[in-house]
């Protein structure tokens, strides 16, 4: 299964979280609500872009997950519209483009994840609970400590590096993190030119050369 990764882990319990899913596509936005409220979500979803901008400035939900290609406003508008690198609930883009620039735009534009369709359920409902508990009030965060450029990541990104810091491969890192491989590889693209790294070996000397208490 998708998230046996998981296994021998408490895991966050989805039962009464509010998602929002937002699809023009009815048969998707069906599929992904009876998922989801298998596992005890309360489901909104929206056909067009509009009345969901309106619910999701109103009324924040625990996660959304909102198609990339809708007819009047698209998931990267509004990730825009909503300042999602500033928007308290995390937002997923799920596509049927399997390519790496819109994946790099939903990132840079504040989505947390990227899915690809078609997709298993487990593995959503999985992306989800993550997304969620990453969103939730930390006590401790990356175990990397403080180096030159960390001020720069955002928690992600530091998780990612901290994998990445570790010797994971992209689809190791994924597993442990319960994202995508292809979402690892974003946002490592992204914490190296933040911090200036040219290869993986340039991250692990920045890390780990300078890394504080």
């Amino acid at each position: 299964m998708a998230d046996q990764h998981l296994s021998g882990q408490r895991l966050h319990s989805l039962q009464g979280s509010e998602v929002f899913v937002v699809d023009d596509d009815e048969s998707m936005r069906e599929a992904l609500a009876a998922v989801l409220a298998l596992e005890g979500c309360r489901v909104t979803c929206f056909s067009e872009g509009h009345l969901f901008l309106q619910a999701a400035r109103a009324h924040p939900p625990a996660c959304i997950l909102h198609d990339v290609n809708m007819p009047d406003r698209s998931g990267l508008d509004m990730l825009r519209e909503l300042d999602a690198p500033h928007y308290p609930a995390p937002i997923i883009i799920v596509s049927a483009q399997r390519d790496v620039p819109t994946a790099v735009n939903a990132i840079k534009g504040g989505a947390l994840d990227f899915i690809e369709k078609p997709f298993d359920g487990a593995a959503v409902v999985a992306r989800v609970r993550r997304a969620i508990e990453d969103s939730a009030p930390r006590n401790g965060g990356s175990r990397l400590g403080r180096f030159p450029g960390s001020e720069l990541l955002t928690p992600r990104e530091s998780e990612v590096l901290a994998q990445v810091a570790g010797g994971c491969s992209n689809k190791e890192a994924g597993r442990h993190l319960g994202i995508s491989p292809r979402t690892v590889e974003v946002h490592r693209a992204r914490v190296m030119d933040k911090l200036g790294a040219r290869n993986t070996a340039d991250l692990v000397r920045i890390v780990l050369g300078n890394a504080g208490p």
